[in-house]
């Protein structure tokens, strides 16, 4: 344990507001990075390569069995009879190689779909889970619409990476080697030699036109990512651009990032145009040379007409997926950069994490006659052991906070804004980590134990309720879910809500909209706190739960959350000293610092502080005459 007065250590991640460092790996180091997920359907992949090589071989036999067609069907004078004799068997032969081709290509997609989609889903699962793993801080830095868009392209580019390589470059690679070797045994060098040095050009010439464009297509990604980004915080903050009359000025900073990502894209369209016309120029030039000599072979005599169709064939085989892969060169990389972003939100260090060996928190049973209660059961006692925190080292939050709860009591913490009241419950939920000090619930220290064990045992009605956009069951039930209706509709009676969704055409079925929308202030607190009685937690935060409603309101509700706070260890952050008087102890927090504790009373006849701001709060709530 850090000593008293030492000075708070800085804390360990970037200072918030900076972008978070750009990933260097390679795109090899992408590729390895991927491959065990794919390994995991090894007898898929090794059986979709199987498929692949049997395509390629059938493809590339069609211009051989159409050479000897051909040169069988060739009129010759001392065979007379040759044109009324049908090949049958090469006709079947040929039908069967092109149904082939298209069989094995089927059967490969048809073995790998479930290894390319089985792939996508892992990913996507593991960096969904990470991202709820890390801090909040994290959470509070980030921008959602890039977020969920970075997340989105990189489970795209699973499939495109496996589609273009698996699909299209490998078997290219293989049927060009399949191609040259024939035409280097069948016929001279020469034509090796021009397949050869054409195709080192066309594939130099869209790597490096390709890697050039890159740049293009990354501030075009980048501008994308912005204006959703922009779009979904615009969409999410609905009511305060209707409450500032503020739709054309959104609607122009959203005009404005498009207007940027067009120019992009229009100069990325540019050199495409100007890569796809280098690669034809490259294309033609081959054909025309290769096509050349095959036909003076013919003329002289070295050739058939058959060597001249089965060289056309191959070089149209050849280059049609070539003809592609600019784009498909282009894809990869784009998929490898998409990937390496998920990878790197998926490597993200988490600020919170548990210790090596961590066990679950173990709440013991309290001896007979102590604690709060008949129901609380259990040692639930927090403390804060002289605790200091800070979110930025310039700026402590926290210094050197001690207190108890004891269980089954109600703590309360007063005191002006930015004093660090709701820091304590973030602490308690371990959302950070202390950098001084300790804190401890039925005496184990929750670093030393799993977080979600912490979470389990705590309960929250928070200052902001804000719920899914889906059915009051749904919402109440996310306190435990799994919980059958008769407990929810329990939960929302002990709430004094369900009569008022009883009430409503759909009753139960009702959706509340986004964040709770449709719902009042009221209504949404009293579903935050039958959610919370619906986990039945043994300790329970009240986090400024009757801010945000008015007087009548927080009297109503004051009564459902003293019904919550029943033999719970409890603690009480609060703004209106009203809503306290009953707690076992209050402090008064300023600065960080406790500068007073003790009960309502206590407080008040010590004249200090509290009692200051109690006279205050009176004199704002009398009415004017």
């Amino acid at each position: 344990m850090r000593r008293s007065g030492e000075a708070l250590p800085p804390p360990s991640h970037p200072v918030a507001g900076h972008a978070p460092a750009r990933s260097d790996r390679s795109d090899w180091a992408t590729l390895r990075r991927l491959f065990p997920y794919l390994w995991h359907y090894k007898w898929r992949v090794i059986a979709a390569l199987a498929f692949m090589v049997g395509a390629k071989v059938a493809n590339v036999g069609v211009p051989v069995l159409l050479k000897n067609l051909i040169d069988t069907m060739t009129p010759k004078p001392d065979m007379a009879q040759a044109l009324l004799i049908v090949p049958i068997g090469l006709l079947l032969a040929y039908g069967l190689l092109r149904f082939s081709t298209a069989l094995f290509g089927e059967l490969r997609e048809l073995i790998f779909a479930k290894a390319t989609e089985g792939t996508a889903r892992q990913i996507a699962l593991e960096v969904f889970g990470h991202l709820h793993s890390l801090s909040l801080r994290f959470h509070l830095e980030r921008q959602t619409g890039g977020m969920t868009r970075d997340i989105e392209r990189g489970t795209r580019g699973v499939h495109s990476l496996i589609s273009m390589s698996l699909y299209s470059i490998v078997p290219t690679i293989i049927e060009l080697a399949l191609v040259l070797t024939i035409l280097g045994v069948k016929f001279d060098s020469l034509f090796v030699w021009i397949t050869g040095a054409a195709l080192v050009l066309y594939i130099t010439f869209t790597v490096t036109v390709t890697e050039w464009r890159t740049q293009f297509r990354k501030t075009m990604n980048e501008l994308d990512s912005m204006a959703q980004s922009r779009a979904v915080d615009s969409l999410l903050n609905y009511e305060t651009v209707k409450y500032f009359n503020n739709e054309e000025f959104e609607a122009k900073r959203y005009d404005a990032s498009l207007d940027r990502y067009r120019k992009a894209a229009i100069k990325s369209q540019r050199t495409l145009s100007m890569l796809n016309t280098g690669q034809q120029l490259i294309i033609a030039t081959s054909l025309v040379l290769m096509l050349w000599r095959a036909t003076s072979g013919v003329v002289e005599g070295r050739m058939t007409l058959g060597d001249l169709v089965m060289v056309n064939a191959f070089m149209i085989q050849l280059y049609i997926p070539l003809n592609f892969l600019g784009v498909i060169y282009r894809e990869i990389k784009q998929s490898l950069t998409d990937l390496d972003k998920m990878f790197v939100l998926m490597e993200k260090e988490r600020e919170v994490r548990d210790a090596p060996g961590a066990q679950p928190l173990s709440l013991l049973p309290l001896p007979r006659g102590e604690g709060g209660g008949e129901g609380s059961g259990v040692d639930s006692t927090v403390r804060f052991e002289d605790v200091s925190f800070a979110y930025e080292p310039a700026r402590p939050i926290l210094k050197h906070v001690s207190f108890e709860i004891p269980a089954g009591k109600t703590v309360a913490v007063v005191g002006p804004s930015g004093s660090g009241k709701s820091t304590m419950a973030r602490l308690l939920y371990r959302f950070y980590d202390v950098q001084q000090g300790r804190i401890t619930i039925g005496g184990q220290d929750i670093r030393e134990v799993q977080q979600s064990s912490v979470r389990r045992a705590i309960g929250i009605v928070p200052q902001d309720t804000v719920l899914f956009n889906d059915t009051v069951e749904y919402n109440i039930a996310y306190g435990r879910p799994g919980a059958t209706r008769e407990e929810v509709e329990g939960a929302a009676r002990a709430a004094r809500i369900h009569d008022f969704i009883s009430a409503t055409p759909k009753g139960y079925e009702t959706t509340v909209g986004e964040r709770g929308l449709k719902l009042s202030g009221g209504e949404k607190q009293r579903v935050a706190i039958a959610r919370t009685l619906l986990k039945n937690p043994p300790i329970v935060i009240f986090d400024e739960a009757t801010s945000a409603l008015d007087s009548a309101n927080e009297r109503a509700i004051q009564s459902e959350l003293k019904s919550a706070a029943q033999d719970k260890t409890t603690l009480v952050i609060a703004h209106r000293l009203s809503t306290v008087v009953d707690a076992h102890e209050i402090l008064v927090l300023e600065a960080g610092v406790i500068v007073e504790r003790g009960t309502h009373a206590e407080l008040l006849a010590k004249q200090g502080r509290y009692a200051q701001m109690w006279a205050l709060q009176k004199s704002e709530a009398t009415p004017l005459m």
